[in-house]
């Protein structure tokens, strides 16, 4: 009898954890290879591509960019559609989904990352601007 494969384990990644390998030639999915030790899905979600585009429009030129180099790296992900009420920032969307899915999320966003483990969702966060780190288990 064949032993089937685990599932990958999904990781939604955060709009500002694409601006990591712009800003500290950190390879993202590498690093996430290395610390999760197992076969894993980069997720991006369409409200955190939504939130990207934004960014492409604003008025520094730096932060246009970015946000540009920040969506070819996210071309590397698997793409969900979700839905997001009028009422739901972009964190709101991803913290909703990761406790919904019980999957870690990638981020450097300090004031997400507290609500994320408060909810009980590990978290991936960039350590010393070299290498990522895990808060919480997988």
């Amino acid at each position: 009898m064949a032993t089937s494969k685990p599932q990958p384990i999904k990781v939604i990644l955060d709009a500002n954890f694409f601006f990591v390998p712009a800003q500290f030639t950190v390879d993202i999915f590498e690093e996430l290879a290395d610390l999760l030790k197992q076969r894993f899905e980069p997720v991006l979600l369409s409200s955190t591509l939504a939130e990207l585009q934004g960014l492409c429009d604003s008025s520094s030129l730096k932060t246009q960019r970015q946000a540009l180099s920040a969506i070819e790296f996210s071309k590397k992900c698997c793409f969900v559609e979700v839905e997001r009420s009028p009422s739901e920032t972009f964190d709101d969307v991803v913290l909703r989904v990761a406790s919904e899915w019980k999957c870690p999320v990638a981020t450097n966003d300090k004031e997400l990352r507290k609500r994320l483990r408060a909810a009980g969702v590990a978290v991936i966060f960039l350590r010393q601007k070299r290498r990522l780190a895990l808060d919480g288990s997988v």
